[in-house]
């Protein structure tokens, strides 16, 4: 007869560690709901689209099923399958990997076209809107001259002058869009600089930069951020449309718009080499213009880099 050993006792969270648990899923529940507040059904849904593509693009190597230029003649054309779920273009590359790769080059361009284009634009805003007078003048002056310039164009006489590539074409769109954030901030923080809270602080002795960057600046992030996801997108297209053209990204890499530009497969009518990566185009802009509409609709006091320091800054 077997003796049967009499069980352990189970290790159950007691005292402070599961108090500290609930209270950190507590927390994260809070933030959540309070997100879903902030942004509403359709923010959220494009949020999540975009966090979907980012990850997407972060961990290609993850899940990209082949290697994005593992050409195979043999496997040209192919239709969709177990092994290619989207099939394969004219010399056998995995549709689906391409896609997946071509996230990276495809968000990465805007994103550095938005960043210096932000970091040139705000702060030229800010100055012209605190010192007003010629300052002020002298600034929209060369930021109209630079907004008659079209974006595409300049793009265009960049890579006549130094090339085709992913470079040239983010300084030339960076130079574009500067006008593009810095015209709707500086109309902002005009108003703002006629403030109450603005005469408060500068009494109290606090410096210009201070004030701008840590006040005037805070209360319209909503406005600098939502203009930003939609310039983002806009950025977005612009490059698809150069890389389409042969002046942005260059083949055989693995990019949007780039394989839109095969016309081959839509003469043998194979559609997914060429719809899927100009769907995916339109989704990342309806969903960047969704959300940055959202964003720059709220209010500041609800916007979770807005706090009540801010909204006391009058008092400090």
């Amino acid at each position: 007869m077997t003796a049967t050993l009499p069980a352990g006792p189970e290790t159950v969270p007691t005292g402070p560690a599961r108090g500290r648990a609930g209270t950190r899923a507590g927390a994260l529940g809070r933030r959540a709901r309070a997100l879903y507040s902030f942004l509403g059904p359709s923010g959220t849904i494009a949020a999540a689209v975009l966090a979907a593509m980012l990850i997407l693009a972060v961990g290609a190597g993850l899940f990209a099923p082949y290697d994005p230029n593992q050409a195979s003649l043999l496997d040209a054309y192919q239709g969709p399958s177990t092994a290619h779920l989207l099939g394969t273009d004219a010399i056998g590359r995995d549709v689906l990997s391409r896609l997946i790769y071509g996230s990276r080059t495809s968000l990465l361009g805007p994103a550095l076209v938005i960043a210096c284009s932000t970091a040139v634009g705000v702060p030229l805003a800010l100055i012209g809107a605190w010192y007003g007078g010629l300052v002020d003048a002298g600034a929209a002056r060369i930021l109209d001259l630079v907004y008659a310039l079209p974006g595409l164009l300049l793009a265009v006489i960049t890579a006549a002058m130094f090339g085709p590539g992913l470079t040239p074409a983010v300084v030339a769109l960076s130079i574009a869009y500067v006008p593009f954030l810095s015209r709707v901030v500086r109309a902002a923080a005009r108003q703002q600089r006629v403030s109450p809270y603005v005469d408060a602080l500068t009494v109290q002795g606090f410096g210009p930069w201070r004030i701008g960057a840590r006040h005037i600046l805070r209360n319209i992030a909503p406005m600098v951020l939502g203009q930003s996801a939609v310039a983002f997108g806009y950025a977005l297209l612009d490059l698809a449309g150069l890389s389409y053209l042969g002046l942005a990204v260059q083949a055989p890499t693995a990019d949007w718009g780039v394989m839109v530009s095969d016309q081959d497969s839509m003469l043998r009518g194979h559609l997914l080499p060429v719809l899927v990566p100009g769907l995916l185009v339109v989704v990342c802009v309806m969903a960047l213009t969704v959300l940055g509409a959202r964003i720059a609709g709220e209010r500041p006091e609800r916007h979770p880099l807005w706090n009540r320091r801010g909204k006391r800054a009058g008092a400090e």
